[in-house]
């Protein structure tokens, strides 16, 4: 059975339809402050982060290296494709007794046209604290997907309940 393509819900004042990101996928640099959380401790802080946007999904933001504590990072095994970026690489994140399995990951040698966030840290929201400014995201539905969810856009969202298929 085919599914059709949802309705995009419009966007209010100040917010971004996720219909209206392009495929492929742009990357584009963040104003705001992203940070990350876990066990009371700040993984990562920056204001020099970027975002992925592509259709149908939120965000997905990505932290500079050097604006990530790398001590809290343990390379984990496996490793996904994605058509547009190529391979990503996964860590684990660890603080004192916490652990989160392959809670966040890279691109080390991303594809041309995503050079730009190589080596740059992403982090699933909902598994972590992620904050935007100082608004904590959402995940985004699914247990692969890593885009963040704000007040700032609206779906329906790849990965929501009854959006498969396309």
């Amino acid at each position: 059975m085919l599914m059709k393509k949802p309705n995009p819900i419009p966007p209010g004042p100040g917010q971004e339809s996720v219909w209206d990101y392009p495929r492929p996928p742009r990357v584009e640099d963040v104003p705001e402050r992203v940070r990350v959380v876990f066990n009371d401790e700040v993984i990562a802080d920056s204001t020099r982060a970027k975002r992925v946007l592509e259709t149908a999904s939120p965000p997905t933001y990505y932290i500079p290296p050097g604006d990530v504590r790398q001590a809290f990072l343990l390379p984990a095994r496996g490793h996904t494709w994605c058509e547009w970026k190529g391979e990503a690489s996964y860590f684990d994140v660890v603080v004192g007794e916490g652990r989160v399995a392959r809670a966040a990951w890279t691109y080390v040698r991303p594809r041309p046209g995503y050079v730009a966030i190589a080596g740059y840290v992403s982090f699933y929201a909902g598994i972590l604290d992620c904050y935007l400014g100082e608004e904590k995201v959402q995940p985004q539905a699914g247990n692969f997907y890593g885009g963040w969810v704000t007040r700032r856009i609206v779906g329906p969202f790849k990965g929501d309940p009854g959006t498969s298929g396309w």
